[in-house]
């Protein structure tokens, strides 16, 4: 009796497992209608190569993120060459290949995997993904409210505004960098122009001490590998000399100045964007006005950092994000002489198009939060994103962190938290840089109103449609003891945004008033 039952329990395990095999093998996949053809076995094979390849890079790539055209056409064709494969059918990919900056040893000299093999992964993709992304469905529709900000405009103009960068400085003065004019333009309280700066190229973040002013100046700002970028003093009393820090850097877009090595002099922490390549790194101040150069990672699309001494041993550490490809905010733990220990904090698909973080104390328990923004919309996948928005992640007191809130807005560049209406919680200040110009362009500026507990009510101006506004900063600009901001317009226009405003006669930037 014991025997049989074996067996029938025998016979009963294996039919489970041939069953449950027979299930994986037949896997029916919903699939996009324009691809309804594609065999299954195709579309499996492809999400097994896809989970193998595609995710060694960065998080991997849910089919449902793109619509099928996208994937096809931008994106695709673009990590082909990642895995040695140049041309296919009658598409050539990549011209990044004919790029002399990037290093013949970038791309693979040989195909990773078989023709065969990449048109299963693009089955896989093209076959799974919708036709188009449904909008984002927002809780809460964007108000117009205009007893929040007052907008003042400049007297200044430019044929083709290009603003770069924007700063409120203490003393009521605003610093304002024209990538396209190639000039630092400095502004008193009155918004009048005080000193105009020739620069050799696209200037994207300024520190100013005293009559010095140091800049990041990018050298070629859109998307290239090579090291046209450089760091470089200029005194604000003899403007016409340039003092270069550091050259023959990878499209630099931010720097931090922070006694790193604590040895009593002043370092810089300098975010090498690049492109396909690109670095974070830092230059250590050897006296005398030599710096000396180090790498901390070799990964492009470094954004922007802070840096704090979180674990209070007396060294600072530098939170950094990641904008390119493997997306996400790490945390380098100096451990001293040079040395910093990474760990990845959060991580994002790189259809995301990371643009800023905050690191700020959003709920008051001690520990640094994180607000992040998502919404670069200018690479290969151009289509309105549904999860692009601004983020809350809380903190748990060890630096992990849960995503506490979001608010969808198309193309969202930058957030700043500040209390804008002195009731004592932290309101949240965006600005979008690709929003829904057409049905939406009330997104371009959105001002999230704390109510507590997580419940924010936003709302808008009828001025955010007038300008296309890249970079954004808040402080209380006329001592009035209310947090002012200010807007910067770059108003290069792509097509497909189908504005109804023409940007480029428009101010240069936006001054907001705070009347609340």
């Amino acid at each position: 009796m014991k025997s049989i039952l074996q067996q029938k329990s025998s016979a009963f395990i294996c039919l489970f497992f041939i069953s449950i095999f027979f299930f994986i093998a037949c896997k029916d996949y919903t699939k996009n209608i324009l691809y309804k053809d594609v065999p299954d076995a195709s579309i499996q094979a492809g999400e097994k190569l896809a989970k193998q390849y595609c995710a060694s890079c960065h998080q991997f790539p849910e089919p449902s993120l793109l619509d099928a055209k996208t994937w096809d056409h931008g994106v695709l064709p673009q990590m082909g060459p990642r895995l040695g494969i140049f041309n296919y059918g009658f598409k050539q990919y990549a011209s990044a290949i004919f790029d002399t900056n990037i290093g013949k040893r970038f791309y693979p000299s040989q195909q990773v995997i078989s023709f065969v093999q990449w048109q299963n992964i693009i089955d896989y993709y093209t076959a799974t993904s919708p036709d188009s992304l449904l909008p984002a469905r927002k809780d809460v529709e964007i108000k117009m409210n205009e007893k929040l900000f007052q907008p003042i405009h400049p007297s200044f103009t430019y044929p083709m505004p290009g603003i770069s960068f924007v700063k409120m400085e203490p003393g009521h003065q605003l610093v304002i960098s024209d990538s396209l004019a190639k000039k630092v333009l400095v502004f008193d309280s009155a918004l009048q122009l005080t000193d105009s700066i020739n620069t050799n190229g696209a200037v994207t973040d300024i520190i100013k001490d005293s009559n010095t002013l140091t800049l990041c100046n990018t050298g070629v700002l859109n998307p290239n590998n090579g090291k046209f970028g450089s760091v470089e003093n200029i005194s604000l009393n003899h403007p016409s000399v340039t003092d270069t820090i550091q050259k023959n850097l990878m499209r630099p877009v931010q720097i931090n100045k922070i006694d790193l090595n604590k040895d009593g002099k002043d370092d810089y922490v300098v975010c090498e964007f690049g492109n396909l390549k690109g670095a974070l790194s830092w230059l250590e101040n050897k006296g005398n006005n030599n710096y000396e150069y180090h790498v901390i990672s070799t990964a492009p699309g470094a954004i922007k950092t802070y840096i704090t001494d979180y674990n209070h041993d007396g060294l600072p550490d530098i939170w950094a994000l990641f904008s390119q490809g493997d997306e996400g905010v790490f945390l380098y733990t100096n451990k001293g002489n040079g040395v910093f220990e990474s760990k990845r904090l959060l991580t994002f698909p790189p259809s995301y198009g990371s643009s800023s973080f905050e690191l700020i104390d959003f709920n008051k328990d001690g520990y640094d939060d994180i607000i992040y923004t998502c919404g670069d919309n200018a690479d290969y996948s151009p289509v309105l994103k549904p999860y692009h928005g601004v983020y809350i992640f809380l903190n748990d007191g060890k630096n992990n962190f849960t995503q506490k809130y979001f608010y969808p807005i198309n193309g969202c560049y930058k957030a700043i938290a500040k209390d804008f209406d002195n009731d004592g919680d932290l309101d949240i200040a965006t600005i979008s840089f690709f929003a829904d110009y057409q049905h939406h362009p009330e997104e371009g500026f959105v001002f999230l109103k704390n109510n507590g507990n997580f419940n924010f009510t936003p709302y808008s101006l009828n001025a955010a449609k007038y300008g296309r506004w890249l970079t954004m900063d808040a402080s209380d600009f006329d001592g009035d003891g209310k947090i002012d901001l200010v807007l910067g317009n770059f108003s290069i226009i792509p097509s497909k945004l189908h504005s109804k405003i023409n940007w480029m006669q428009q101010p240069p930037f936006l001054v907001l008033k705070n009347i609340q």
